[in-house]
């Protein structure tokens, strides 16, 4: 690859590692995993770098990109391997952060109970901001499937939380 564009993907990929490693952790629940996904997705981007460096929507196609990565990933057996083990407590910072913490904590223990398509389709949705018609693009299914996607993983989520989150926000 050329050195200017070596520079390009660079900085590209600097810039834009927070937001990756932030939809990654969502996506999985997981550090490890959440980086080894976005390592897997931007070795893949500089292998298309040439190509798709001129992408209209470069953020919306490295997001696909991304997203399919962890459908894949989802899908071989060695995934389902679930090793046993406590988080250590964190301390406790007070206030309304620490209510926001645990809301945060909870809607991601109840999404890791959502199937990953249904997951990813609730991510792009409603943390990436997506359109339907731009989660279809991105999953390759139709607009029709993002909405029933999208649905049942709702539904999934209320069935597992319950009132947990309302309750505490004393709605």
């Amino acid at each position: 690859m050329r050195t200017d564009k070596q520079q390009q993907y660079v900085e590209y990929v600097t810039g834009r590692m927070p937001m990756l490693r932030k939809l990654a952790y969502v996506l999985c629940g997981d550090g490890q995993r959440a980086d080894d996904l976005v390592q897997q997705t931007i070795t893949r981007l500089y292998t298309r770098w040439l190509r798709v460096s001129e992408v209209e929507h470069l953020d919306q196609y490295v997001r696909t990109m991304l997203v399919r990565a962890f459908v894949d990933e989802k899908r071989r057996p060695w995934s389902r391997t679930v090793l046993p083990g406590d988080l250590p407590e964190r301390p406790d910072p007070g206030g309304g952060f620490h209510e926001r913490v645990v809301d945060e904590v909870t809607v991601r223990s109840a999404l890791q109970h959502v199937p990953s398509r249904q997951r990813a389709v609730l991510i792009l949705r409603f943390l990436c901001d997506m359109t339907v018609e731009e989660v279809a693009a991105a999953l390759e299914c139709s607009a029709g499937t993002v909405r029933s996607q999208s649905s049942r993983g709702l539904a999934t989520l209320r069935r597992v939380l319950g009132d947990t989150i309302i309750e505490r926000k004393g709605g």
